[in-house]
């Protein structure tokens, strides 16, 4: 037989398997095309209309923007979000790197231990907000609990609290994250070359020198990445709040998406949700698009 026929017969398995992946990928490749960026652009062209309860197409330019910029409301959100955030990512990256640095001594019941700061993480943010709601309600959680057996001073109402209860929503978030921030700098810490540590013992550093100066340093693109989730998950927080607070008293924990959720859908807004939500998503670009850039510019250079 030539080699011709053998081509021949050979060719349209060889395209089956050249466009097999294309094919197979194609479906979700239009979902994630139509369905999340598509929907970008279109939330991007009604930020510029006078949409209300439904879609309207008339130009208005910058005013929503502009009404966006003018609203208390935003602002109170904004700020918000800069304290919850702000708390949020600290302190959830100091517990976790803590807790990881803890778990990497190789303690008895590693799993069991590892198991029970993971858990919240498999929780939803709506059942997390509503048991800490109960937790910190004045009225039957902690603060009655411990006023009945005897601490009458004892006084923790920051949930009804206009300005504390922000930080009602940092310890419920703080606790939920903390674990998965943990478990991503214990992998880190796993990886991590032991001759180093031991090269270090041998010259004498102590064990908080070698992981402060040595090792933590070694983990800057898992300092990148928690810290980028962090954020993510900080900046599109919703769930939380409106299971935890409903953004009240008031409107005194209202968060950016919080905001653009009762404006677009209870309030008949949709123009001036539209712009919160690209501002969130602008928000969102700062964080990531420096992230990325540096990244392929190491791989460049490596």
């Amino acid at each position: 037989m030539s080699s011709t026929a053998v081509f021949a017969k050979a060719s349209p398995l060889d395209a089956l398997q050249r466009w097999l992946p294309k094919l197979v990928l194609a479906p979700s490749m239009l979902i994630v095309l139509v369905g999340f960026y598509g929907y970008i652009l279109w939330t991007f062209l009604l930020s510029f209309t006078n949409s209300r309860f439904m879609p309207s197409y008339s130009w208005v330019g910058l005013q929503q923007y502009q009404r966006l910029w003018e609203n208390d409301r935003w602002w109170v959100a904004s700020q918000n979000l800069v304290v919850y955030g702000g708390l949020f990512i600290v302190i959830s990256l100091a517990i976790g790197v803590l807790l990881a640095v803890l778990l990497d001594q190789r303690i008895r019941r590693e799993g069991f231990i590892r198991t029970v700061y993971l858990y919240p993480m498999a929780l939803s943010m709506i059942v997390t907000g509503t048991a800490w709601k109960w937790l910190l309600n004045p009225g039957l959680g902690l603060d009655k609990l411990l006023r009945d057996w005897g601490w009458e001073g004892f006084r923790l109402d920051w949930l009804v609290d206009p300005d504390r209860v922000v930080y009602c929503l940092v310890i419920a978030a703080v606790w939920q994250s903390s674990g998965f921030v943990m478990a991503l700098f214990l992998a880190g810490l796993r990886g991590v070359d032991q001759s180093m540590i031991r090269a270090a013992q041998v010259d004498g550093a102590s064990l908080p020198t070698i992981y402060l100066r040595i090792v933590l340093p070694s983990l800057r693109p898992v300092f990148f990445s928690a810290l980028m989730i962090l954020a993510h998950i900080a900046i599109k927080s919703f769930d939380l709040v409106a299971a935890m607070t409903a953004g009240g008293p008031g409107y005194a924990s209202d968060l950016p998406a919080m905001f653009m959720y009762a404006h677009t859908f209870t309030r008949g807004q949709m123009g001036l949700g539209a712009a919160s939500a690209m501002l969130m998503l602008g928000a969102v670009l700062a964080i990531i698009v420096p992230y990325l850039y540096s990244e392929l510019r190491n791989k460049r250079h490596d």
